[in-house]
């Protein structure tokens, strides 16, 4: 009975996915990697000041780039190391 649910709902589930157009696929990759690489910019500054508050924030959250980039520019030039 759980499986037949199951396969119900992924049936319906990529019923959908199909119905999307191809440049919303293309779009969520690019700011995938728009964002795994301020990501891993900044996560690699506050490592080499030793900033563990700022490494664990910078690991957990998803802004799409903007923490990572207001880190990287501003709040580490200032001493901000939380």
């Amino acid at each position: 009975m759980f499986a037949e649910e199951f396969i119900k709902y992924i049936s319906e589930y990529n019923q959908c996915l199909d119905a999307l157009p191809n440049w919303i696929f293309l779009a969520m990759s690019v700011v995938g990697l728009w964002s795994l690489v301020w990501k891993g910019i900044a996560l690699w500054k506050a490592s080499k000041y030793k900033s563990m508050p700022w490494f664990v924030v910078l690991l957990i959250t998803n802004t799409v780039g903007i923490l990572e980039i207001l880190y990287i520019f501003w709040l580490n030039k200032y001493g901000m190391k939380a």
